[in-house]
């Protein structure tokens, strides 16, 4: 089957290869997670980006959350301490 020129198949933007440009630092780092946890570097940075991920989806949630907690009880907070 010939694609036309021009169209990208869905496959391509679900599964693309990355090039990721490193210094010394980031080499030395990769190299010492690799071989602690037995993992690829693929692994390691996947594992990585993920967890950055999850970590400001929750950051975001615990701060609406409070924003939420605030608007409803923000003034019961403020005569308890100025009592």
């Amino acid at each position: 089957m010939r694609i036309p020129h021009g169209v990208i198949p869905t496959w391509y933007h679900r599964h693309m290869a990355l090039t990721l440009r490193t210094d010394e630092e980031l080499e030395r780092a990769l190299d010492t997670l690799c071989e602690a946890e037995g993992l690829s570097r693929q692994e390691v940075i996947r594992r990585a980006v993920l967890e950055r991920y999850e970590r400001a989806g929750h950051t975001r949630r615990v701060g609406e959350s409070a924003d939420r907690m605030l608007d409803r009880w923000g003034d019961v907070l403020h005569r308890l301490g100025t009592v």
